[in-house]
C-alpha cells in the first residue's frame, strides 16, 4: 500500500512542478498577490483631497483652514471662488470634502457669538465620508479649546485643568494600521483560493486527458487514490502559508507574535475544509473551466460571510448564523489572533474545534461521495 501510495505522490508532485509556468504560479503569485492585495486593502484614510470656499477671508478662518491643511489627513486642492466649482468638483470626485465658511466667520468669533463652518462630502462612499467627518470634528473642537482659552486669557482668566481627560492605548495594534488587520486575512484567501482550485481541477484533469479509467483498474486503491490527490496539496498549502508569511513579516512588517506551529496546526485545520470542497467540485465537474466556475461560486460567498472585509456582528441576525458553516470565519480569527495578540490554544481552542468539526464534516462528506463517484 505505500509503495502504491509513494508513487501516487511522486505523479502528482510532478504533475504540479514540471510545468514552469505552474511553479511560477504555486511559488511566485503568492507572494505577489499579498505584496499587491497588502497595499490594495488599506481603509486607512489620509491626505483626503479637499477644497476651500472661503468667503470670509478673514484672520479666524485662514486659522481654521490653516489647521486642516497641517493635519495629516486633509489635503488641500484647490481655493474656490464660486459656488458651481464646488458642485463641479464634487461631481468629477476630484475632491471627497469642501470646506465652506461663511462670511461674517471672523467677526463672529471675536464678538463670542456661535459661527458655523460648513463640511461638504462625498457620500458615496458612505465609510470614508464618515471617517472623514470625524476628522473634522475633532479638528473644529480643538480649535474651539484654543478659542476659548484665548479669550478667557485676554480677561486675565488662567483656565484650570480639566476635570477629566481621556487616555487612550490600543493594544495589539498599537499604530492603529489597518494593513496588519487585512493583510494576515489575505494569507487565508489565497490558501484557500489554491487549495481548492487546484485540489478540484487535478481530479477532474484525470477525466478530461482520460486517465481516470486507467487509475481504476490499477491495484490503487480508492484510499489510497483520495490521498494522492489531497496530500500533495496540504504540502502546496504549507509551502504557501510559510511564504506569503515570510512577505507579511519581512515586507510589511506584520508583527507575528504567535505560535508557528499553532499557526500551521490551524492550517492544517482548515485545509480539511479547502480540499474537501475540492474534491466535491471534483465529483460535480467534468472539465477543468467547470471545476474553476464551480470553485468561484464556493469562493466568492465564503470570502463575504467571513468578516475579511465587512464585521460579522453587522451582519443581520440570520446570516450571521450563516457564517458559522463557513470555514473561512474560523481561520481568518485564528490567523489574526496569532498574528496581532500572539494567543494560545487557550483562547483559539473554540475556533479550532469548530474548525476541526467543520473541516472532518465536509471532508468525509466530499469524500464518500467521491468514491460513489470512483464506484
Amino acid at each position: 500500500m505505500m509503495d502504491r501510495l509513494k508513487a501516487m505522490l511522486v505523479k502528482e508532485f510532478i504533475q504540479a512542478f514540471r510545468d514552469p509556468r505552474m511553479r511560477f504560479i504555486l511559488l511566485v503569485i503568492p507572494i505577489m498577490q499579498t505584496i499587491i492585495f497588502g497595499y490594495a486593502v488599506n481603509t486607512d484614510v489620509t491626505d483626503v483631497a479637499t477644497a476651500v470656499y472661503d468667503l470670509d477671508n478673514s484672520r479666524e478662518s485662514r486659522d481654521l483652514i490653516d489647521r486642516f491643511a497641517r493635519s495629516e489627513y486633509f489635503s488641500e486642492y484647490e481655493y474656490v471662488q464660486r459656488e458651481e466649482r464646488v458642485r463641479e468638483l464634487l461631481d468629477r470626485g476630484d475632491v471627497r470634502a469642501v470646506i465652506r465658511l461663511e462670511r461674517g466667520f471672523g467677526a463672529a468669533i471675536r464678538s463670542g457669538r456661535p459661527a458655523a463652518v460648513q463640511l461638504l462630502l462625498d457620500g458615496t462612499d458612505s465609510n470614508t465620508a464618515g471617517i472623514v467627518a470625524g476628522y473634522a470634528a475633532t479638528i473644529v473642537s480643538r480649535y474651539n479649546i484654543d478659542v476659548s482659552t484665548q479669550r478667557l486669557a485676554h480677561r486675565g482668566i488662567v483656565p484650570g485643568p480639566a476635570g477629566v481627560r481621556l487616555e487612550t492605548r490600543a493594544w495589539f495594534n498599537e499604530n492603529l494600521e489597518s494593513r496588519n488587520y487585512y493583510v494576515p486575512a489575505v494569507i487565508a484567501n489565497i490558501v484557500m483560493v489554491i487549495t481548492m482550485l487546484l485540489s478540484s481541477m487535478a481530479v477532474v484533469r484525470e477525466k478530461e486527458i482520460g486517465t481516470m479509467e486507467q487509475m481504476i483498474v490499477t491495484p490503487i486503491g480508492k484510499w489510497e487514490f483520495i490521498l494522492g490527490k489531497t496530500v500533495p496539496f496540504v504540502l502546496i498549502g504549507f509551502i504557501n502559508v510559510a511564504l506569503v508569511t515570510a512577505a507579511a513579516v519581512f515586507w510589511f512588517k506584520v508583527p507575528l507574535r504567535g505560535s508557528l506551529f499553532l499557526l500551521f496546526f490551524g492550517t492544517a485545520l482548515f485545509l480539511l475544509s479547502s480540499l474537501g470542497f475540492g474534491l466535491f467540485i471534483s465529483t460535480v465537474s467534468h472539465t477543468q473551466q467547470q471545476a474553476m466556475m464551480s470553485a468561484f461560486f464556493f469562493l466568492f460567498p465564503a470570502m463575504l460571510l467571513s468578516g475579511f472585509a465587512f464585521p460579522i456582528a453587522n451582519m443581520p441576525e440570520p446570516v450571521q448564523w450563516l457564517t458559522y458553516l463557513n470555514p473561512l470565519r474560523y481561520y481568518l480569527v485564528i490567523i489574526r489572533e496569532i498574528f496581532l495578540k500572539g494567543v494560545g490554544i487557550e483562547i483559539l481552542w473554540p475556533q479550532m474545534a469548530g474548525l476541526a468539526i467543520l473541516g472532518a464534516c465536509i471532508f468525509f462528506f466530499a469524500v464518500s461521495r467521491f468514491r460513489k463517484t470512483l464506484s
